[in-house]
């Protein structure tokens, strides 16, 4: 990595402790991956845009096999651009941001891979990246890749537990029943810390996943009260484990039907309903997303990574 880089001061990316979020809301940017036509140098520009702006971090979604095209309605799959490797070129070309995936379909990644790729994506960021991960929702997907569907939560389950063991050192001898090495097994780069985990997803097995892991939860598709009930539920199972848990959400804004004061309400919506993070899509690269994305740093004020005072409640 960059000497100069190495120096930066980065974001915490691993969250305080667990419980009601007690700082000010972080806002992110979800980047658009959803057309080939895109150019790396038009994802790269607004990485650097979205750091520049004040936002908190950047992220990118998955898709390996979609059974349609990337960002067409009504699905809209994202992923153009492979999240992992696509990540480690962003880190090159920001300074402060955290990188992070949203999400990574985690049950179709080979996990020792997976453990190698996200140690070194935390030493090329200087420990800026957040691996976030989900079950995946597309059987097609599972299918092509030979995967079982109905086995993709073990599978999650597996693949984060076996990434926690070689990114805190334990090394071998591991045997989950699956996968197996004994004590010859060498686990480099390792991390100064695990790289934290991020759960996607609304079920009850995705809210015991983050509180069994710890690191962050992200809800997608809830209205603020709905996202508040699962959060508190979330802090309680979390503390009865000893955990530390973030709640956060995804949402987006991808057309002129809305304007940046109504998403600056609704941010200030997912604020008051105690979101410690808040990531935004914009829709696509080339109809409108820059655009949105100045609008709303400029509505919401965020500065260095977090929002002001949104609420009135003087949080």
């Amino acid at each position: 990595m960059n000497d100069a880089l190495s120096t930066q001061q980065h974001p915490t990316v691993h969250p305080p402790a667990g419980g009601p979020r007690t700082g000010r809301m972080r806002l992110h940017v979800v980047l658009p991956s959803e057309s080939g036509a895109m150019a790396a140098g038009a994802l790269a520009e607004l990485a650097r845009e979205a750091e520049e702006l004040g936002y908190a971090g950047v992220w990118l979604p998955d898709h390996l096999l979609p059974p349609g095209p990337y960002g067409r309605l009504p699905e809209r799959y994202g992923g153009v651009y492979e999240a992992l490797t696509a990540l480690g070129y962003l880190a090159a070309v920001t300074e402060r941001a955290v990188l992070g995936t949203s999400v990574l379909v985690a049950p179709l990644r080979e996990p020792l891979l997976l453990a190698r790729q996200s140690a070194t994506l935390a030493r090329l960021s200087g420990g800026r990246f957040v691996l976030g991960v989900g079950v995946g929702w597309q059987p097609y997907e599972f299918d092509a890749a030979g995967v079982g569907f109905g086995d993709r939560g073990a599978l999650t389950d597996r693949a984060l537990r076996l990434v926690r063991h070689l990114h805190t050192g334990a090394g071998g001898p591991y045997d989950d029943g699956h996968l197996a090495f004994d004590e010859r097994a060498v686990f480099e780069p390792r991390p100064e810390e695990p790289v934290p985990f991020l759960i996607g997803g609304n079920s009850d097995a995705a809210l015991r996943r983050a509180a069994e892991f710890g690191g962050y939860w992200q809800a997608v598709g809830l209205a603020p009260r709905e996202f508040a009930e699962r959060a508190a539920r979330l802090h309680r199972r979390a503390a009865e484990r000893g955990t530390r848990v973030a709640a956060g959400a995804r949402i987006g804004w991808d057309g002129p039907d809305r304007t940046a004061a109504e998403l600056a309400a609704e941010v200030a919506a997912w604020e008051a309903a105690g979101a410690a993070d808040l990531g935004v899509w914009f829709g696509a690269a080339d109809d409108g997303f820059a655009d949105r994305m100045r609008a709303l740093a400029k509505a919401t004020g965020v500065a260095d990574g977090r929002v002001p005072d949104l609420t009135g409640q003087g949080r």
